[in-house]
């Protein structure tokens, strides 16, 4: 099973970028899903991280009022919509999935909890 991000690229302090997080096997759709980055020399961090069936978030401090996670089961998919960057936004961004209950409202922002991983999508802001 894989996931697959996407949605990265280079953006002007201010602006907004969508990343999408595609699960190949339909069995994800409702397991929880996370999103964390990663700048160059830095630890991999939690960002945000949404529960199978999307009624509960939760967010890192440093994105929280900016950033939202949300999801589409019936595109196998899950976004991160980011708002009003900042060059300390820049990072390699991964998603991954948390295979619990998709009713759990419980959330983790451990990344040894994730048990599945998708590549990265770099994305770069510009001051």
């Amino acid at each position: 099973v894989q996931l697959q991000a996407s949605g990265g690229g280079l953006v002007q302090a201010g602006g907004s970028l969508r990343l999408s997080c595609a699960s190949s096997a339909r069995t994800f759709n409702t397991y929880a899903r996370g999103w964390f980055r990663q700048a160059p020399g830095k630890e991999r961090v939690f960002v945000a991280a949404i529960n199978g069936n999307g009624r509960s978030t939760t967010y890192a401090e440093s994105v929280k009022g900016r950033f939202t996670v949300s999801r589409d089961n019936a595109k196998n998919t899950a976004y991160l919509q980011m708002n009003s960057l900042k060059p300390d936004d820049t990072a390699v961004y991964y998603c991954a999935a948390d295979l619990v209950p998709p009713s759990r409202t419980l959330l983790t922002r451990n990344l040894r909890d994730y048990d599945h991983w998708g590549q990265g999508t770099q994305v770069t802001v510009s001051s």
